[in-house]
């Protein structure tokens, strides 16, 4: 069965349908990941988007039942080269199709990504609608100009937590909003020795109080960071009475908190090998990222100083401000897929904690 993509320029691409049938639309992105995209496929940050993977055999070793970074995909579409159909590993329970149509998320492959990602890279991420029905393209060519961008979605509410959880450990306790968290973040903090308590987007500052964390974390998420208003506000009632840690959405929703600004990339930074200079230990590293944002460093507020710069783009990956006990990173420390050179952040964090 032929698949179709349609973007809001009008371009068309065509291809093989692969796991749910029907149609869907988001904003297309591209991921350069090599390996680990059944982490990928799991990341809540991708919620209200089209993946395309620029790497082109996806699947060769299945599904597992362990590599989970959430409750379930939130992506709206997949797209590949080509899906391996028979995989191999000694973990796989499924094909990565099996997967997608399991968890009814449209797919197509039998494509050429590399078109896409230029395209993308040249234009810009746009909206799209990724479909396997017989619409008229001049149809499906009106239908995306309509649709709402990124911008305009409030994707928190699909991806938080409904309930409070704990993983128990000894002490420090280290609370962690949920905005659309990678369970790899809360494993991070886990194995360091915390004793981590998940809690919805939607809890107030003092609800969160009455948990005695020793620290505060702000995961990863989906979406413009301006629609994080809640998220902000309680920041900025706590900034300066406990230490606080944001990782990508939390970095930027900590920014803004603290009276800076955010803007859009052109195709955002997707990928396991985006090169990431630490300021203050004067070494480069490897970065796992997922961002379609990033902070404006022309209107950060006195205090809050950058740690990390991206080396392909210069743009922010780091800050702190030593007198409120705060640290963001833009990018994934706890990877999932990507090199582990960043755990070191997580020990910085815990350094401020346990002060």
């Amino acid at each position: 069965m032929q698949a179709r993509l349609v973007l809001e320029d009008g371009s068309l691409f065509t291809g093989s349908a692969q796991g749910a049938k029907g149609e869907a639309w988001g904003e297309v992105v591209f991921n350069t990941s090599m390996t680990g995209y059944q982490e990928i496929l799991t990341d809540p940050s991708y919620c209200g988007q089209i993946l395309t993977m620029t790497f082109p055999l996806i699947g060769n070793y299945g599904i597992n039942s362990e590599d989970f970074e959430s409750r379930r995909p939130f992506l709206r579409g997949f797209i590949a080269r080509e899906f391996c159909t028979n995989p191999s590993n000694w973990r796989s329970v499924m094909t990565v199709g099996d997967f997608l149509k399991e968890n009814n998320i449209i797919a197509m492959d039998g494509i050429d990504t590399r078109a896409i990602t230029r395209h993308i890279r040249e234009k810009g991420a746009m909206k799209g609608i990724i479909t396997t029905e017989d619409t008229p393209l001049e149809a499906l060519r009106e239908k995306v100009k309509k649709l709402p961008g990124i911008s305009e979605m409030d994707l928190i509410p699909e991806v938080t937590t409904e309930e409070i959880y704990s993983w128990e450990n000894s002490d420090p306790h280290i609370v962690v909003i949920d905005v659309g968290l990678k369970l790899s973040i809360a494993r991070s903090l886990h194995k360091t020795g915390c004793r981590i308590t998940v809690v919805p987007a939607s809890l107030n500052a003092g609800d969160i109080m009455d948990l005695k964390p020793d620290g505060l974390m702000i995961s990863n998420g989906p979406g413009d960071p301006q629609n994080t208003k809640e998220v902000v506000k309680v920041i900025q009632e706590l900034a300066g009475k406990i230490p606080i840690m944001g990782i990508c959405l939390g970095h930027q929703i900590i920014a803004l908190a603290l009276g800076g600004k955010t803007y859009k990339l052109k195709f955002g930074h997707r990928g396991a090998n985006h090169p990431v200079k630490d300021l203050i230990r004067d070494k480069v590293y490897i970065s796992s990222q997922n961002h379609g944002f990033a902070v404006d460093e022309d209107s950060l507020p006195h205090g809050l100083s950058v740690t990390q710069r991206n080396l392909n783009d210069d743009t922010v990956e780091g800050l702190q401000d030593n007198k409120l006990r705060i640290t963001t990173i833009q990018y994934h420390p706890e990877a999932f897929p990507g090199p582990s050179d960043s755990h070191y952040l997580f020990d910085r964090f815990l350094e401020q904690v346990t002060v």
